[in-house]
């Protein structure tokens, strides 16, 4: 049984990035905002518009990723090494 969800764990990593890059970069432009921050205190945190600018980093739009979130350009990288590191391990595991 642990196989398997580990099986299914590696399947949803490895297909995510696709779905994202199928996606429109405009895909979460618009909606309201669901950060606690701004939900309870009217606030914006420093991680409110992240999802936004990472997806129109995936499809090289940079000045409009800046525009949502300037630490964007610190995450991204972040975010491809620790989640190649994640399919690293899990392929470690699996095979």
């Amino acid at each position: 049984m642990k196989k398997y969800i580990l099986y299914t764990y590696f399947g949803i990593l490895v297909t995510i990035p696709f779905v994202l890059i199928l996606l429109p970069a405009n895909f979460f432009d618009s909606g309201n905002s669901i950060c606690l921050s701004v939900l309870f205190f009217d606030q914006e945190c420093y991680a409110c518009g992240m999802t936004r600018a990472i997806q129109h980093l995936i499809h090289f739009d940079f000045v409009k990723a800046i525009s949502f979130n300037k630490l964007s350009i610190l995450v991204f990288p972040l975010l491809i090494i620790s989640y190649f590191k994640e399919i690293r391990r899990l392929y470690n595991i699996l095979f």
